[in-house]
C-alpha cells in the first residue's frame, strides 16, 4: 500500500474515533427535569427514572429539592414497602435519599398514623439526626417531619422529645431564613398540639440556658403554650410559679425573651382576674375593675421580690387595651408571633 493510501487511512480512522467519542460523551450527559415532587434525571432521549422518589433529581449531584406542603401530601403507593426499608433510608449517607425517606414519613404520619406510631421509638432518633443535618435541604425536610409528627402524635412524644427541643430552638434562631422558618413552624406545631402540663416541665430548663438565643426560643414557646392550659390547667400548674418564671424571663438578655415574658405576665393577669371575678362574684353583671386590679397587685408582691412584682406590675397595668390583646390572643402589630 502506497504512503498517500496509508495517510488517508490514518485520518479517516481519526475522524471515526472522534465522532464516536463525541457520541459516547453526549449519551452521559445527564439533567435535572422537574416533575413535581419525582426524582426525574434522565439521559437525553431517555425515558425518566426513579418515578416514585420525593425529590427532584437522583443523585448528590446537582439536585433540586422541592419542599411539599403537608396539605398536598398524597398517599404512598405501597406503604409496607416503605416502612420495611424505612429506617436504613433515613440512615443513609445518601442525602437524596434521606430526604425521600423523610417524606415518607411525613405520608405515614398523615395516612397512616396508627401503622407508623410502632414505629416513633426507633424513628424519632434519625430524625433528630436529619436535623442536625449541615446539609440544608435535610436539614428543612426534617424540621418538616418534626411538624407533621407533631401533630399527628401530640403527647405521645413527650417521652422523646428532649433530644429534639435543643436543635429546634437552635435551628429556629438561625441565620438562614428558610430553614430558620421550618424550625419555627415545627415549634408552633409543637405548642398547638402536645398539651402544656406535658411540655412546660420538657422546656423550662431550656429558659436558664447558657445560650440566649435557645432561651429567647423557649420563652416564647412557654408564652405560646400556657393559654393552651385553661383555667383549670393553670390552677393545678401553679399560678405562683408562671408569674415568677415571667418575671425572671423579663429581666433576659434579648429583646425577645422579653417581649415573650410581658405575654406571658398579661395572659396570667387576665386569668387572675376573671378567677377573682367568679370566685367573689359580679355587681350588676360588672367585675370591680379597681378591686380586681389591686388584688393582682397583692398576689404579685406576695409571690414576687419586690424588684420582680414592680417589673410584672409595670407591663401589666400600663393600659387595659394591652390586657385585651392577652385575652384574645390576637397579635399586637410588631409583636412576634412565631416561636
Amino acid at each position: 500500500m502506497s504512503d498517500s493510501a496509508l495517510k488517508d487511512l490514518n485520518v479517516a480512522q481519526s475522524a471515526e474515533l472522534e465522532k464516536n467519542m463525541d457520541n459516547s460523551v453526549k449519551s452521559c450527559i445527564t439533567k435535572p427535569v422537574p416533575m413535581g415532587n419525582r426524582c426525574v434525571k434522565k439521559e437525553e432521549n431517555s425515558p425518566p427514572i426513579c418515578p416514585d422518589a420525593v425529590t427532584n433529581g437522583c443523585e448528590a449531584g446537582n439536585v433540586d429539592v422541592e419542599y411539599t406542603d403537608s396539605e398536598n401530601l398524597t398517599d404512598l403507593l405501597d406503604a409496607d414497602a416503605s416502612l420495611s426499608t424505612l429506617v436504613a433510608r433515613l440512615d443513609s449517607k445518601d442525602w437524596v435519599m434521606t430526604c425521600e425517606a423523610l417524606n415518607n414519613v411525613r405520608q405515614l404520619a398523615i395516612y397512616h398514623k396508627e401503622r407508623l406510631q410502632e414505629h416513633l421509638e426507633s424513628l424519632v432518633p434519625l430524625i433528630v439526626k436529619s436535623v442536625k443535618n449541615p446539609r440544608s435541604a435535610v436539614c428543612k425536610t426534617a424540621l418538616m417531619t418534626c411538624a407533621d409528627i407533631f401533630k399527628a402524635y401530640g403527647d405521645l412524644l413527650v417521652d422523646s422529645i428532649d433530644p429534639l427541643l435543643v436543635q429546634l430552638f437552635l435551628k429556629a434562631s438561625q441565620d438562614k431564613r428558610f430553614v430558620c422558618e421550618a424550625a419555627e413552624a415545627a415549634l408552633i406545631s409543637m405548642t398547638s398540639w402536645i398539651a402544656p402540663s406535658a411540655l412546660l416541665p420538657k422546656m423550662q430548663p431550656y429558659l436558664k440556658n447558657r445560650n440566649p438565643r435557645i432561651r429567647a426560643k423557649a420563652s416564647v414557646c412557654f408564652s405560646k403554650s400556657v393559654p393552651h392550659f385553661g383555667v383549670e390547667g393553670i390552677k393545678e400548674y401553679g399560678l405562683d410559679k408562671l408569674v415568677q418564671i415571667a418575671a425572671t424571663q423579663l429581666s433576659d438578655q434579648l429583646p425577645e425573651s422579653r417581649e415573650a415574658a410581658r405575654k406571658l405576665a398579661l395572659e396570667l393577669q387576665v386569668f387572675y382576674e376573671k378567677f377573682q371575678a367568679s370566685s367573689s362574684g359580679e355587681v350588676d353583671g360588672t367585675p370591680d375593675v379597681q378591686s380586681d386590679a389591686e388584688s393582682w397587685e397583692a398576689f404579685c408582691q406576695s409571690k414576687l421580690s419586690p424588684l420582680s412584682a414592680q417589673a410584672i406590675l409595670r407591663v401589666t397595668t400600663t393600659t387595659k387595651e394591652g390586657v385585651a390583646v392577652g385575652v384574645t390572643s390576637t397579635p399586637k402589630e410588631g409583636v412576634t408571633v412565631g416561636c
